[in-house]
């Protein structure tokens, strides 16, 4: 058995965290363009005003791909290169540029996959509430409609919407990342509504200009890991995964709220008795828009939290990881059986292909004294989470795909250059690519179908 033979495996970046040319050719500035500039935000003051200059270097980026057997790429369209201001006039040049990416992607024979949104939220739009804006879901309807007309001829594959228990929770709750704010709930269930809004309105623009297109989603959130495979423990990480914090000032990092209304049509019913109060008044009447049928439910997942059962209110608690527990290098916790209980737990309440939008480690990584990247933990990382995966595949899981985060070392948010997710090695002085064992060892797994 196995994953079935129209498996997508591919490998994914985001605009702001590659691109640069961040005030090239007509580009307005987004969200994290400000904060990145701003003391102290950024670990070491990094920007992303360079970042690793794909947009000068595309060319050689995507020959890179094709040499390495990457058939399926997810990147993301910079929305303030499209529309600077976030609404009203085009830019131009920038159309041109993602024109010209996507068509040296299909001339190396590279299936484009374009996420609509990938945190760099235009400055000009921000100043006007952001997503806090009851207009905000229009705007996003209107880009999406764009990115149809300019590109649905030949994009395909589109994802509206990456991660925003991230652009919600860490940016508008903790303040961790652009634009760096720090409200409760009171502001951000709001916004989660309008988030959820904008997601329903793209994907029905979508499928309204690009009749042929297959449209996702790719939220995220720790999948919960039983203990033991216990009926009880069992029950309890599927609860205790679906489960919404009542924290009001840290509620957003959750999958339920986020993935619900999207695949089901409603709140998860014990948040909405917490949070109610603070949705928009009239949000009943949004949630058709909001369950728009997908072709694949996306799910970025790095790791997982070990919970069992227990005698107390909500039946279940989370177990601390042993003393010594390996971690990666930005001191994530390796827990491969995650890409086996999140596809099930989701797949059992969604029933909708599960693609795996991004999966993947920070390594130290070093160019060697033979010239090359040596990086066996990588390797070692990625075949735990894949022999997960297929396991859940071959229990009847429908696992569509996987993307493996990421394609080149970039960018990494907050982080800055520090952390290194990377196939490909990027030598942020020179722009020198080079070629991770890991990616060598990739392409043997996807040209085989199997690990």
């Amino acid at each position: 058995m196995g994953f079935r033979k129209d498996f997508i495996w591919g490998a994914a970046t985001a605009a702001y965290q590659i691109e640069g040319a961040a005030q090239e050719d007509g580009r307005g500035m987004s969200i994290w363009d400000r904060f990145s500039h701003e003391p102290g935000r950024v670990l070491f003051g990094h920007t992303g005003d360079v970042a690793c200059d794909h947009y000068h270097r595309y060319k050689e980026d995507v020959a890179l791909m094709s040499e390495l057997g990457i058939r399926n790429y997810r990147f993301s369209i910079a929305w303030p290169r499209l529309l600077p201001d976030g609404t009203g006039e085009v830019n131009q040049k920038g159309v041109d540029f993602y024109n010209r990416l996507i068509d040296e992607l299909l001339e190396h024979g590279i299936r484009p996959f374009a996420t609509l949104f990938h945190w760099d939220y235009p400055v000009a739009l921000q100043a006007r509430g952001g997503w806090e804006n009851a207009d905000s879901p229009r705007w996003f309807e209107d880009y999406a409609a764009l990115c149809a007309r300019m590109f649905g001829d030949r994009i395909k594959d589109f994802i509206t919407l990456n991660e925003p228990q991230c652009f919600i929770g860490v940016s508008m709750e903790e303040g961790r990342q652009a634009p760096g704010l720090r409200l409760g709930a009171p502001q951000t269930v709001p916004m989660s509504h309008h988030v959820l809004k904008a997601h329903g309105l793209a994907v029905r623009a979508l499928r309204a200009l690009s009749s042929d297109c297959r449209v996702g989603y790719a939220p995220c959130g720790a999948p919960c890991i039983p203990v033991s495979e216990s009926e009880a423990d069992i029950c309890a990480a599927r609860n205790a995964y679906f489960d919404v914090p009542t924290d009001e000032r840290r509620w957003a990092r959750n999958v339920a709220w986020w993935s619900d209304p999207a695949m089901l049509g409603r709140y998860p019913e014990r948040a909405l008795r917490v949070f109610e109060k603070y949705l928009p008044r009239g949000w009943e009447r949004d949630m058709e828009i909001i369950r728009q049928p997908l072709d694949y439910y996306g799910q970025n997942i790095y790791n997982g939290r070990l919970i069992r059962a227990a005698h107390n209110e909500p039946g279940y608690e989370e177990v601390p990881l042993p003393v010594g527990f390996p971690k990666t290098a930005i001191q994530w916790p390796i827990t491969p059986d995650a890409l086996y209980w999140g596809p099930k737990f989701l797949y059992e309440r969604y029933q909708t292909p599960i693609l795996i939008t991004e999966n993947g480690l920070s390594c130290h990584d070093a160019v060697s004294l033979d010239g090359k990247v040596h990086d066996p933990n990588r390797v070692d990382f990625m075949h735990r989470y894949l022999l997960a995966y297929k396991r859940a595949a071959e229990e009847g899981v429908d696992a569509a795909g996987y993307f493996a985060w990421s394609f080149m070392d970039n960018y990494e948010w907050a982080h800055g250059y520090n952390e290194r997710f990377g196939l490909v090695y990027v030598d942020y002085t020179t722009q020198e690519r080079i070629v991770k064992d890991s990616a060598l060892w990739y392409k043997r797994v996807m040209e085989q179908n199997d690990i």
